[in-house]
């Protein structure tokens, strides 16, 4: 665990280095993001955990292009962040995958934008084919490739967005809170093909979640924000190593560290146990 929420500084340069980063919507009571400072480093996974409003999707948002800081600096590999760019794909909770395209035709729908398809070559369009057809075996959907998207599961349906977001072959992929409305059983696997992913595409990726249970398995690091105003509270080193199975997450250094992060959560948010948070609702319904 560091409470340095800046990586030790190392020869070579951050992919993603975020500097004094202020973020204030008009109106608001309170920033949403204050003065936020992290490295993330190549070919890292770095999840957030928080609780709700302490600005994980912003500063997401933030580094996707999509979201402006109010003040502050954020770059990518050295140049300021001054909106969406090929270089970093974002993965949503909800899949928004085009009904009226199949599977294969979603994949690839970023090689029709005008980013992709400038001084285009027809070698560039049968690589692109190889691409989409390697993804669809990645995913495990190679049968799929002509169905259309209510067709799908959706654990199917959030392979079909995270395919087409590594279509393009991004440096960085931003992913908010992606296997949040699958069930237990389906975000186990998808847990797993994540990890997978990113040791062969050798992405850096950016993993927003509320689950600390996903944060840990996931993650080489786990970055806790605390909310009123969003802020980095903590960093924790995740120590397990790279070779990881469904059964660590009942290992009981695994359990320690969660449950740590658990009731870091609940301090930084002002709710301290459940029972309080209960017993402080049941309160004021009958004041």
């Amino acid at each position: 665990m560091s409470t340095n929420p800046v990586s030790p500084a190392t020869l070579a340069l951050p992919k993603i280095a975020i500097r004094d980063v202020f973020k204030r919507f008009d109106g608001a009571p309170t920033n949403a993001l204050e003065n936020i400072n992290l490295d993330i480093q190549a070919n890292e996974f770095v999840t957030f955990v928080g609780a709700s409003g302490c600005g994980k999707s912003t500063l997401l948002r933030t580094i996707g292009g999509l979201e402006v800081q109010t003040s502050g600096e954020l770059l990518v590999d050295g140049k300021l962040v001054e909106g969406p760019g090929i270089d970093r794909a974002m993965v949503f909770q909800h899949y928004s995958l085009y009904p009226w395209m199949t599977v294969c035709q979603n994949i690839k729908f970023c090689r029709q934008l005008a980013a992709h398809t400038k001084d285009r070559t027809s070698s560039d369009v049968e690589a692109a084919d190889g691409r989409a057809d390697a993804l669809l075996r990645l995913m495990g959907l190679q049968a799929m490739g002509h169905a259309w998207p209510n067709q799908l599961s959706g654990g199917m349906q959030q392979r079909v967005a995270i395919a087409r977001a590594l279509m393009g072959r991004p440096d960085i992929v931003l992913m908010d809170e992606p296997f949040g409305a699958l069930d237990a059983q389906t975000r186990e696997v998808m847990h797993d093909l994540i990890r997978y992913v990113h040791k062969l595409e050798k992405a850096t990726i950016v993993f927003v979640t509320h689950d600390v249970e996903e944060a840990l398995y996931l993650g080489g690091r786990v970055v806790l924000m605390a909310p009123r105003p969003g802020r980095i509270d903590t960093v924790y080193d995740v120590p397990f190593g790279d070779q990881r199975t469904q059964d660590l997450k009942h290992a009981p250094e695994f359990l320690r560290l969660k449950r740590d992060i658990l009731d870091r959560i609940r301090e930084t948010s002002g709710m301290k146990t459940d029972l309080e948070q209960l017993q402080r609702m049941t309160g004021a319904a009958t004041a």
